[in-house]
C-alpha cells in the first residue's frame, strides 16, 4: 500500500463517521417533528375534547337553571291563586259589611258595596297575573272615590292585622297555655 491507499484509509472512517452524524441528525430531525405533529395534533385533540365537555357542562346548566326557573314559577303561580282567593273570600266579607249599612246608611253602604266590587276584580287581576293592570286600578279607584278608598284602606288594613294573628293564633294559644301551666 502507498501513502496514498492509507491516507484514503484513514479518511474513510471519517466519512462514514460524518454520513453516519448526518444519518443520524436527520432521524433525529425527523423524530422531533414527528413528536412536535403528534404533540400538537393531541393539544388539538384535547381542545376539541374540552370544547365539548364545557358545552356538556353548559347544557346541562341550563337544564338545572331552567327546571329551577320552572319550579319558582310554578311557586309563584300557586301563591298568586292562593293571594286571589283569600282577597276574593275579603270582598265577600266587605258585601256582608255593605249588607249591615243598608237599612241605616245607604249611601256608606254603595260605597262599601263598589270597594268590595273594586276588591273582586282585584282578586281577579291577581288570578290572571296583571299586576300593572291592578295598580292603574288602584289608582283611579282613587282618584274615582278617595273616601271608600280611603276606607278600603283602613279595611285592607285590619284584615292583614287579623291574617296574621290567624296564621300566628296556634303559637300564640301554645305560648299561653304553657305560661298558665307555669302560674
Amino acid at each position: 500500500m502507498n501513502d496514498r491507499n492509507l491516507s484514503q484509509d484513514s479518511n474513510a472512517p471519517d466519512t462514514q463517521k460524518d454520513t453516519l452524524t448526518d444519518r443520524l441528525k436527520g432521524k433525529v430531525q425527523e423524530a422531533a417533528g414527528e413528536i412536535r405533529e403528534r404533540a400538537a395534533d393531541a393539544v388539538h385533540s384535547s381542545g376539541e375534547v374540552a370544547q365539548e365537555k364545557v358545552q356538556e357542562a353548559v347544557d346541562a346548566a341550563k337544564g338545572v337553571a331552567s327546571d329551577a326557573m320552572d319550579r319558582v314559577k310554578d311557586h309563584a303561580k300557586d301563591k298568586q291563586q292562593s293571594g286571589a282567593d283569600f282577597i276574593g273570600r275579603f270582598a265577600d266579607d266587605i258585601r256582608e259589611a255593605a249588607r249591615a249599612f243598608e237599612t241605616d246608611a245607604p249611601f256608606a253602604a254603595k260605597g262599601i258595596s263598589s270597594a268590595a266590587a273594586y276588591v273582586e276584580d282585584a282578586g281577579e287581576k291577581i288570578r290572571s297575573g296583571s299586576f300593572r293592570e291592578l295598580a292603574d286600578g288602584a289608582t283611579d279607584f282613587a282618584k274615582r272615590q278617595p273616601a271608600a278608598f280611603l276606607g278600603l284602606s283602613a279595611l285592607a288594613g285590619f284584615a292583614v292585622v287579623r291574617f296574621l294573628r290567624a296564621s300566628d293564633g296556634g303559637s300564640s294559644s301554645q305560648h299561653n297555655a304553657t305560661t298558665d301551666e307555669q302560674v
